[in-house]
């Protein structure tokens, strides 16, 4: 217990900064953005695959 209770709360407060680092290099800026290009219909038609030789 005298290990695993500073630990637990070390492993939160890094937790927690990272998640504050995270908010202030603005990783949640544009939500909709990455939503949007994923169902955007704007890929090329997929090639067949190469023959392979025998």
């Amino acid at each position: 217990m005298v290990f695993l209770v500073p630990l637990a709360l070390m492993l939160g407060l890094l937790g927690l900064a990272a998640f504050l680092w995270s908010l202030k290099s603005g990783q949640y800026e544009d939500l909709d953005g990455a939503a949007w290009r994923a169902i955007s219909d704007d890929d090329q038609t997929p090639r067949p695959p190469a023959k392979e030789p025998a």
